[in-house]
């Protein structure tokens, strides 16, 4: 009998199954680590792939300490079949009854954790939180209990197993009660970047976890529902589920800026996964044109507008001009005469097709090419695909198919558009008005591309003409987490990077703070190319205490009428203060509620008006206090961070102080956006919020 198994304590017997997990983790990652190639690769190029491989498993093996190796177990009542067992480990078949224990003769025991772990033998010790057979640990219930009988939850401190928790599904006697583990662990205090929430995933989120590769989702979820987290882990499911199709076709996840980014990327590597790409949408368009510039409002609503797609098509079109005279190949002593109306046909036949204006630049020559092969062939000669070939880079086809139809710069036509007002007009008529033109054109025409100021949105302009020259490369499956800030074009410039694969699309209609932001979840999927959506609502709240995002909701009718309020399932007495302060004492009263908030465990965000933040900054900084900015990592030692109320969104503290409501909401260009900035502000905290203002509260919150 195994050391484990011999003491009567349990949560001895379970610390005694953790270290030697912990040791059977540390020999899988000791083998990788001796693996010797240098017998096994043909030449320098093959090794240093296989070298790159294994460095990355690695670092998947990789055991963190504070991070939980398993934090539950699921004792069934019958032995696992062997499709429900897919993935446990190979030895899994040999576990039935031999881990049964305390008297159970038939079924098995399973350690749910972040990654697999198997002993010398290949039996599981930790099963990855993944495969089928751990599902039931986040759906089984007293009324389904899906063949369990007993499930139990692990309780850490400081990555030791210090507590553990019973529920005995299938014991009718015993009483539903609310786990006082899961509890704990979703209101734990947060230092550092985002977590991992593979402990304390609810049925409604697993289900869309787990869902199928071959479809996109998009979640609809207020604050504290948990969202952001869902889509990284059915990332790191579908890299599981599906891991030879995507490493082959990639995935990616896009987030509204560097900050966010940072805050979540360590969530996908404490879940083992190391190849996941992530980036801004500026990130994704920025290969092109350098960013130097900014666009007013309303310039950029109109850039952002999916009709710049057609305007563009349009364009790009125009270039393509007919012939107006034939094509006359010489090949030795021999002329071929292709007529001005053959080629024409060629040309409306890859206008009527709608191909790539690169893919028909480069079908031309060889259409006319097998033309003229045509007619050799009716002349009695015998010509093969080189002769083709050779035609189609005759200097005759060359000139004739430049002036047909040309190569276009992606970069010089968007500066045309942004720049011609007439080739603007040509291309914009019957879709935008004329002020719509007058907003677009840029005030200071550039001599060149190179020393154009431009914008984001003109970047993604820029990026649009490009998939009409050649197509965009399609990854397997992107996640867009904030996708209600998006317009529409930057919708496309998404949707071209997962055309022929899946995406998982997340956002809240509330929290929509960019002008251009998406009026509905149908819109945005249109715009997305993916009308086949299902949209999936998350409205349990399991972050944000009811407190707090009850007062937050009051701005919902303002901001997104019809749209459900979160209910939060936790109740924290306490957890809202809201206090005036006199104008000339309201930087004195924040360094304080700072001060208070400082004095309680976690994290501490201030939260202000980005014209707020010099002062608060001075005010920080004679009182002593150091601070963070957005993006940059907490620890134990610096816990407050300053954050602008712009780059909120998506972020979360223990304790939040906001400053001045009334100044977020000025903050803005309308009160629509400015309300909904606010709303985002208030949801930040996950324990307390503190909110002082000088000026009036807005109406909606009094």
């Amino acid at each position: 009998m195994p050391a484990h198994e011999e003491s009567s304590n349990p949560l001895v017997r379970e610390q005694a199954h953790l270290a030697a997990s912990r040791a059977a983790l540390r020999a899988m990652r000791e083998d990788v680590q001796a693996l010797d190639i240098r017998d096994v690769t043909a030449n320098w190029v093959n090794a240093a792939v296989l070298q790159s491989q294994i460095d990355d498993r690695i670092k998947a093996l990789a055991d963190l300490s504070h991070t939980p190796l398993f934090f539950g177990r699921l004792d069934y009542l019958h032995v696992v079949g062997a499709e429900k067992a897919e993935g446990a480990s190979e030895g899994a078949a040999r576990s039935a009854s031999a881990k049964g224990g305390g008297g159970r003769r038939e079924g098995e025991r399973f350690y749910i954790g972040r990654r697999h772990v198997h002993d010398a033998h290949g039996d599981p010790m930790v099963i990855d939180w993944r495969a089928p057979v751990s599902q039931p640990f986040y759906q089984a219930s007293r009324n389904n209990p899906l063949d369990v009988d007993h499930r139990r939850r692990f309780g850490y401190t400081g990555g030791e197993l210090t507590a553990y928790e019973d529920e005995h599904l299938a014991d009718p006697t015993e009483t539903e009660q609310t786990s006082k583990l899961l509890q704990a662990e979703i209101e734990r205090p947060r230092v550092g970047p985002m977590r991992d929430i593979v402990a304390t995933i609810q049925p409604e989120q697993d289900e869309i976890v787990r869902s199928d590769l071959g479809g996109t989702v998009c979640v609809q979820g207020g604050p504290g529902t948990g969202k952001t987290a869902v889509g990284l882990h059915r990332v790191a499911y579908l890299l599981y589920a599906h891991r030879e199709r995507l490493a082959r076709t990639g995935t990616l996840v896009v987030g509204p800026n560097r900050s966010f980014l940072h805050y979540i990327e360590q969530v996908l590597p404490a879940l083992g996964e190391l190849e996941v790409q992530q980036a801004t949408v500026e990130d994704l368009v920025a290969a092109r044109v350098e960013v130097r510039g900014t666009d007013e409002p309303a310039a950029a609503v109109i850039k952002g507008d999916a009709r710049m797609a057609e305007v563009l098509r349009r364009a790009i079109r125009s270039h393509v001009t007919p012939p107006s005279e034939s094509v006359v190949v010489v090949r030795g002593s021999r002329r071929w005469r292709i007529p001005a109306y053959e080629v024409e046909e060629m040309v409306g036949e890859l206008l009527a097709r709608d191909m790539r204006y690169g893919a028909a630049h480069e079908a031309l020559p060889q259409r006319i090419a097998h033309a003229v092969l045509v007619r050799m062939e009716e002349a009695g000669e015998a010509p093969d695909d080189r002769v083709q070939n050779a035609v189609a880079r005759n200097p005759a086809v060359k000139a004739a198919v430049k002036a047909i139809w040309p190569a276009v710069d992606p970069a010089k036509l968007v500066l045309r558009i942004l720049t011609d007002a007439e080739f603007l007009a040509a291309h914009a008529e019957g879709l935008l008005t004329d002020d719509e033109q007058k907003h677009v054109l840029m005030t200071r025409p550039a001599r060149s591309v190179k020393s154009v100021r431009w914008t984001a949105a003109d970047a993604v302009l820029v990026d649009e003409a490009a998939d009409l020259v050649a197509r965009t490369h399609s990854l397997g499956h992107v996640v867009i987490d904030e996708a209600q800030d998006l317009s529409p074009m930057q919708y496309r410039a998404v949707g071209r990077r997962c055309s022929t694969g899946s995406a998982t699309v997340l956002g809240d209609l509330a929290q929509g703070t960019t002008p251009w932001s998406t009026g509905s979840w149908e819109q945005a999927l249109f715009h997305l190319g993916k009308t086949e959506a299902v949209v999936e609502e998350l409205t349990a709240g399991f972050r944000v205490p009811r407190e707090v995002i009850a007062y937050a909701s009051r701005l919902l009718p303002a901001i997104s009428p019809g749209l459900a309020p979160v209910e939060s399932v936790r109740e924290a007495p306490g957890s809202l203060a809201v206090r005036e302060v006199g104008a000339a004492d309201l930087d004195a009263a924040v360094v304080a509620a700072c001060e208070e908030s400082l004095r309680q465990e976690g994290s501490i965000g201030l939260i202000a008006a980005d014209a707020r933040i010099p002062a608060l900054s001075a005010a920080l900084a004679a009182a002593g206090h150091s601070f963070l900015s957005p993006g940059q990592e907490t620890t134990a030692e610096s816990r407050l961070t300053l954050v602008p109320a712009s780059l909120a969104k998506g972020l979360e503290y223990d304790y939040v102080v906001l400053d001045d409501p009334a100044a977020v909401v000025d903050g803005e260009p309308d009160e629509r956006t400015g309300l909904r900035r606010l709303y985002v502000a208030l949801t930040r905290a996950v324990s307390g919020l503190i909110v002082l203002h000088a000026a009036a509260l807005p109406e909606q919150l009094a």
